[in-house]
This record gives structure tokens, C-alpha cells and sequence, in this order.
């Protein structure tokens, strides 16, 4: 009785099976929710030898960046002034490379290299009001900071906020600058890109450390196929003097055949021997790889199209997922980037540079350029169908000829409006145009 019931624990799931006594299993291997902390040194690795990997940390990150972005403003001339400093810069790069070390790492970080009119420490917060130009700003990771230092005055309005970034300051050769190896950097010097921190924990968690099984199996299939396709094809050879071979004959054999075997097409043997060619059955190995990247895919919320590869910014015809994707992108620009694009250009309106404005009195705002247009051929099936939809309309009398002309061609021909760009405005003034026509048709009967 006794054996049975160890018999029913010891076939427990992993989930069930990680008690004492009997309740431990003990050809259980997994142990679920244990989290598995990767290091700076682990993450580099990951990221240096394996290309998928580096798909999954750049692509989005040039993704938010590739396309720009524009000023709207009234005056043209601080417009292009302000966009050409941003190009100086190099804005679009640096926060490029700033989410690609949050992706990484946890933490990416732009430093703030400003020229103000009073002496200032880096400790010293960024007073706008002495700010003359901003002169550079460079991308760094989360590895440089060795502490993030908070406010923990529960009577302070920053309460539970990071006041200061103690920031490794040694040059590569190891050399101190300015004689301090440390400084405490104020947060208002730093742009601080973060966007996946636990609760409790203030540096962001590495897109990796979650990732990390499903990547080794990713490796593990990688190999494993580069086996099937070494062994793939392998040939028999049977003969009765093999028994009596000792072991070096038989290497001996061994390396001769291997090598004949593999370079002619002829094998003469004996007419005792048999020599039979097989082949590795790899029946159902699509259904497993395939499901290593659907679990990659959903892992990382990036289509397996974008994560191997597909050229930036074209759509195919029904690839909803990528459009996902792209609309994911968009959703990070305003929600992530947009507030840290917003802070800098802020400082660049208030800088004596560009005569100390006050960003609330100027009107402008930030309009991201559309991420993605459809291929030729997709564009080609769009057009057919709007050209047949107006079609209906016309005989339906919802819109007329000149109405038609003038919404698809203009004054100028054939345009490129029926691009689908992506941009909503478009989507939605053309569904606007629709609609209003269609409650006229109603109120005329």
C-alpha cells in the first residue's frame, strides 16, 4: 500500500512535486517563479553572441527613433533653428541608443553637458533660468551608475523619487577625472529612460533576465538542427570481419570509409558486405520550432517577421500582427519618448541660445512621423478598392463626379494621398467625408 501511494507522488507535475518526503520529486528539474538574476557581464554576453537577441534589444529601439519626428510651431525660423540644433545634437541617435540600454541592461540614461552663466557643481539641479546653451548630450547605460540615491523625506513633495545618480566617472584606462573616480549627478542633468522596474526595486529589470529560457531553448534548437543537418544523411556498412577488428583497424576503417564514402560515388565491397544509406526522420521538427517562435514572438510582443529581419516601416498584405506591433510603437513614442523629447526641447527654448523663452507662451508640440507604409502591391489592392467603393458611391448617388475628382486627384492629378501612411488624420477625415455625404443623401430622400 505504502509503495503504491509513493508511486502516485513521485508522478506529480513540477508544479505539485517540490514538497518534502515523498511530496519532493525527484526527477523534477524546473522549479517555477524562480527568478534568475543575470549580471552585467551575462547580459553582454547574450547580447554579443547571439544575433537574434540583438534583434529583439535594437530593432524597436531604432523603430521609435528611425522615422523622426517634426516641429509644429508659428515661427518657422526658431522651427528650423531648434530642429537643426536637435540634428547637431544628434538627438535622434542618442535616444536611440539610451532605450537600447534600457532594453539591455534595465537603464538607459543621456547626460545633459550645459553651459550656464554661474559656476555649478553636477550635484547642483539644472536651474533653467542660468542655462546659456546646451552643448552636447551623450548616451550611457545603467552600469556606470552605482547607486541611485532617493528622497526619503516622507514630508518632501519628492518623496520616493531619485534625487541623485552616483555616476562612474573613470576614463578607460582607469585614470580619475577631475580626481573623483564618483560624482552624485542630479536627476535634472539626466534624462532617465526606464520603463520595466518591480515594485521595491529601483533600477528597471533587463528585457532579458525574463527571457532567458526561452532563449536558451531558442539556442538549444539552434543547435540541435545544425546536428540533424550534420547527421542527416548517414550510410551502414556491414561486414562479417568486423567482429574480428580490433580497435585501432576498426578507427583505421572507420576514418578511410568516412572519407571514400564522402567523396565517391562508387563503394566496392565485398560480395558478404552490405552497405545501406540512412536518412535522420525529422517528422514533426517545423511543429517545434515553430512553437519556439510563436513562444519567443509573444514573449518579446514583436511579430517573428520583425524579429528576423523584415525590412523597417513595409506591411504586407494582412499582416495585422505587424501592424500591432507598429501601433505598440507608436504607444511607446507618446507615452515614453515623447515626455524626455519634450523635457530637452524645453530647455533649448528657455536657453539663452535661443532668447530665453517661456516654453508655455510658445506654441508648438512634437508630431511624430508615420512608422510604416504598406509594400506596392498591398498599395496597388488599397487603391482598387477605393476606387471601386467610389464606384458604388456614385451610382448611389452618395457622391458626385467632381466631388470624387476632387477628393482623389485634386487640382494636380494623381497624388500619392491613397498611400496608406498610417496616419489616422488621413483614416479619419476620409471616414468624415464619407459620413457627412451619406446624412445628406438622407435628408435629400
Amino acid at each position: 500500500m505504502k509503495t503504491v501511494e509513493k508511486a502516485k507522488v513521485l508522478r506529480m507535475d513540477f508544479m505539485q512535486g517540490h514538497g518534502k518526503g515523498y511530496g519532493k520529486d525527484a526527477l523534477v528539474r524546473q522549479q517555477p517563479g524562480v527568478r534568475r538574476r543575470l549580471t552585467t557581464q551575462e547580459l553582454t554576453d547574450l547580447y554579443a553572441t547571439n544575433a537574434i537577441v540583438q534583434n529583439i534589444i535594437d530593432i524597436p529601439a531604432e523603430d521609435m527613433t528611425r522615422s523622426g519626428f517634426d516641429l509644429v510651431m508659428e515661427d518657422e525660423s526658431l522651427k528650423n533653428n531648434i530642429m537643426s540644433k536637435l540634428r547637431d545634437l544628434k538627438v535622434k541617435d542618442a535616444f536611440k541608443k539610451a532605450r537600447s540600454y534600457e532594453r539591455l541592461y534595465g537603464d538607459g540614461f543621456i547626460s545633459l553637458g550645459v553651459t550656464q552663466s554661474v559656476p555649478f557643481e553636477l550635484a547642483d539641479p539644472l536651474d533653467p533660468k542660468t542655462l546659456k546653451r546646451v552643448d552636447y548630450i551623450h548616451p550611457f547605460s545603467g552600469n556606470k551608475v552605482n547607486e541611485f540615491i532617493l528622497n526619503e523625506d516622507m514630508f518632501s513633495q519628492n518623496y520616493g523619487q531619485v534625487e541623485f545618480f552616483q555616476v562612474n566617472r573613470r576614463s578607460r584606462i582607469g585614470q580619475q577625472i577631475a580626481g573623483i573616480s564618483q560624482d552624485n549627478v542630479h536627476a535634472s542633468r539626466l534624462i532617465h529612460d526606464q520603463t520595466r522596474r518591480l515594485e521595491d526595486e529601483y533600477r528597471g529589470q533587463p528585457l532579458l533576465e525574463p527571457l532567458y529560457d526561452i532563449i536558451t531553448v531558442l539556442d538549444t534548437s539552434l543547435w540541435s538542427v545544425g546536428q540533424i543537418l550534420y547527421d542527416f544523411a548517414f550510410k551502414v556498412y556491414k561486414s562479417d570481419s568486423i567482429v574480428d577488428m580490433g580497435a585501432q583497424d576498426k578507427y583505421e576503417l572507420g576514418m578511410l570509409m568516412d572519407y571514400m564514402f564522402r567523396t565517391e560515388a562508387l563503394a566496392v565491397i565485398g560480395k558478404e558486405e552490405e552497405l545501406t544509406k540512412e536518412t535522420t526522420n525529422t517528422t514533426g521538427i517545423k511543429d517545434l520550432l515553430d512553437y519556439v517562435w510563436d513562444y519567443l514572438s509573444g514573449a518579446v510582443r514583436m511579430p517573428k517577421t520583425v524579429i528576423k529581419g523584415q525590412e523597417a516601416g513595409t506591411i504586407t498584405g494582412a499582416q495585422y500582427d505587424v501592424m500591432n506591433y507598429y501601433s505598440r510603437i507608436a504607444a511607446m513614442q507618446e507615452n515614453e519618448m515623447r515626455p524626455n523629447l519634450e523635457r530637452l526641447i524645453r530647455l533649448l527654448l528657455q536657453s539663452e541660445e535661443f532668447g530665453k523663452l517661456d516654453p508655455e507662451k510658445v506654441d508648438w508640440k512634437i508630431k511624430f512621423n508615420p512608422l510604416w507604409q504598406v509594400d506596392a502591391k498591398t498599395d496597388a489592392e488599397i487603391r482598387k478598392l477605393i476606387a471601386e467603393t467610389d464606384a458604388i458611391y456614385l451610382v448611389n448617388g452618395v457622391l458626385t463626379t467632381d466631388e470624387i475628382r476632387e477628393t482623389r486627384f485634386g487640382q494636380f492629378g494623381l497624388t500619392n494621398a491613397l498611400k496608406f501612411s498610417g496616419d489616422e488624420a488621413d483614416l479619419e477625415r476620409m471616414a468624415k467625408e464619407v459620413y457627412e455625404a451619406w446624412k445628406e443623401r438622407g435628408k435629400n430622400g
